[in-house]
């Protein structure tokens, strides 16, 4: 164990993250487990080695209801990483995953859509509250991989990217989806599309259906997404909007 309140250790680690940026080039901080610490250790870090980015792993468990499904209102959980950043320093580079919009999508895509508009009718996760500040994915070495612990069902997971990277926000993509699950042609189209439109992490999103078998949203004005099995949704879509990539119950215009 690291004890990060001693300040020799604070020291250490401050000229080691200095060394890392200086020396070998790396110019970001994941900071795993950081439940670990708290954030005034974590601001340490981030105030005295000036990165150009950090994210934080609070990974915690939504709150769930006697069916075993996530609650609709997870405003405790998005709350919980908010405040991480709040505390980092909310002007700096700090961000937190979006474990929030994780919890919520992987229920969401088995025919439960409608949980993707919160009681606000915007994003249910922390993208619903400050974009700018959640890192959302699908998957990670955690969640799913070897380990396992939380999986994206595995047969929706181009649905998971559709969202993600078509949604404010700064989406990351599973090293293992990409390069060993035959997703990379697909994925690729998706992350086209976000750069081609400037999608970018506080980009606006106006949520237009909702549903079981449907969700619809637009971004911009520029990018509408659709999820769900639910294939007539052509007077949904406004004229001059065409297809840009579409996949298993999934569509981007």
């Amino acid at each position: 164990d690291i004890d990060h309140l001693n300040l020799r250790v604070q020291k250490e680690l401050v000229e080691w993250l200095n060394w890392l940026k200086a020396d070998i080039g790396f110019d970001g901080w994941r900071f795993g487990f950081a439940k670990g610490y708290s954030a005034d250790v974590a601001k340490i870090y981030i105030d005295r080695s000036e990165p150009s980015f950090a994210v934080a792993e609070i990974w915690t468990s939504l709150a769930y209801g006697g069916d075993g499904k996530p609650n609709l209102n997870q405003d405790q959980h998005r709350q919980e990483l908010v405040n991480w950043v709040d505390k980092v320093g909310g002007k700096g580079p700090a961000t937190t995953f979006d474990f929030t919009t994780k919890g919520i999508l992987n229920v969401a895509v088995e025919g439960e859509l409608w949980r993707l508009r919160g009681t606000d009718g915007k994003a249910p996760g922390m993208i619903g509250w400050w974009p700018a500040k959640a890192v959302t994915f699908v998957d990670n070495h955690d969640t799913g991989s070897t380990q396992h612990m939380w999986p994206f069902p595995s047969d929706r997971v181009m649905q998971g990217y559709a969202y993600i990277l078509t949604h404010p926000g700064t989406p990351c993509i599973f090293y293992d989806h990409f390069f060993d699950w035959g997703l990379k042609e697909e994925i690729d189209r998706l992350v086209s599309v976000r750069t081609r439109h400037g999608i970018h992490s506080e980009s606006k999103l106006q949520i237009i259906e909702a549903d079981a078998d449907l969700y619809l949203a637009e971004i911009d004005g520029k990018v509408i997404v659709k999820l769900g099995p639910r294939y007539d949704v052509g007077n949904l879509i406004p004229g001059g909007f065409k297809v840009a990539a579409h996949g298993n119950d999934y569509a981007v215009w």
